[in-house]
């Protein structure tokens, strides 16, 4: 999509280039028949010029394609004015980019404070030793989770500083339809820190969300097309609903974090092993089951609340189809569980597309 909208800005840019000619006498403009003054045209290859501008900005992720775009368009369609005539289709090239270009002009603002809490988290991260995960720190682990560490190929590797994660995926409400989305997210471990970014689709309209939990406190919002808010959370309640989310990261995805001093451990049986994470004023508590080669099947708290009704569930994250990637493994699908007293509702279901570790720049 990217590359046809700067194929079409382009293009449209390009035509500007008569009026151009038109005043300057090159070729034979046959098809703007009223005059155009040299002033005039200057203005004419000016918004040509800026009309590629934007679409190499645009093809190289500038910020401020958007801005530019809009402004050349504004102006393109004031020079279509004074030879209406001839240009009048010209209009709806404008309102067509303009059209496409607002809500990517939101989508990058509402995206702007994501990637500022994320640079500003790597630059801190890069000052963390790099230890290695030994057998000496899996000792005070049940033996299950220390046959996880093992099997996920967490020892005698460094210890996860943060780790980046992409996945695609569906989402639903309770009785709604299912939606695709796609998701970048950075966690940090040193202070624990969640930064959720997700770009989905409802009944064809740009919704974007962006979770935020840092400093021990947790906040939402999704707005559509990036520019008007439908949701705003933040509470207590969401603060240890996400505490339960991050610390299910760590498990799932960040296995040999779970050395870390803030988790406390108690053995329940040789395939499952209960945990209880605390972080400033949120505990929280889940109980993890392996399977017989040791590879984590399912997270299962009681500790998380359901933002739409602020109660709390059951949650469970089942997982499955295990990838080895950066010399980890981990799982490549799960599911996102209620337990309902009317029964479980799976409301999430997530693709691993990208998983990178101890990452020390943002990428999109």
């Amino acid at each position: 999509m990217k590359y046809i909208l700067a194929f079409f800005i382009l293009m449209h840019g390009a035509i500007h280039f008569m009026g151009f000619a038109k005043a300057f006498g090159y070729g034979n403009i046959t098809q703007i028949t009223k005059d155009i003054s040299k002033t005039a045209g200057l203005f004419w290859i000016a918004v040509a010029i800026l009309f590629a501008f934007s679409a190499i900005m645009l093809l190289f992720t500038r910020e401020m394609w958007p801005v530019l775009a809009i402004l050349t368009a504004i102006l393109s369609q004031v020079l279509i004015l004074t030879v209406w005539k001839d240009a009048r289709f010209g209009t709806i090239a404008n309102v067509i980019i303009v059209l496409i270009t607002i809500p990517a002009w939101g989508s990058l603002r509402f995206e702007k404070q994501f990637r500022q809490d994320v640079n500003s988290l790597t630059t801190r991260a890069t000052t963390v030793a790099n230890d290695v995960v030994t057998e000496a720190d899996l000792y005070p682990l049940p033996p299950p989770v220390q046959q996880y560490l093992r099997v996920t190929g967490a020892v005698n590797k460094a210890k996860i500083k943060n780790v980046r994660m992409v996945f695609d995926g569906e989402m639903r409400g309770k009785e709604k339809d299912w939606f695709g989305f796609r998701s970048v997210q950075y966690n940090f471990f040193d202070e624990p820190t969640r930064l959720f970014y997700m770009k989905a689709k409802m009944f064809g309209v740009p919704v974007l969300g962006y979770h935020a939990y840092q400093q021990e406190s947790a906040s939402m919002k999704v707005k559509l097309f990036g520019l008007f808010t439908v949701v705003q959370a933040e509470g207590p309640e969401m603060s240890k609903a996400e505490t339960v989310t991050l610390f299910n990261d760590m498990c799932l995805m960040a296995p040999a974090t779970l050395i870390d001093k803030r988790i406390k451990w108690e053995a329940i049986d040789n395939r499952s092993a209960k945990a209880t994470f605390t972080n400033g004023a949120n505990r929280i508590s889940a109980v993890l089951y392996f399977n017989e080669i040791g590879q984590l099947v399912n997270f299962i708290s009681d500790d998380r609340y359901d933002i739409n009704d602020k109660k709390q569930y059951r949650f469970s994250t089942p997982i499955k189809n295990y990838k080895l990637i950066e010399g980890r493994t981990v799982p490549s699908y799960g599911e996102t569980i209620w337990h309902y007293p009317d029964g479980e509702f799976v409301y999430g279901q997530f693709y691993l597309s990208n998983i990178q570790y101890n990452i020390s720049e943002f990428t999109p």
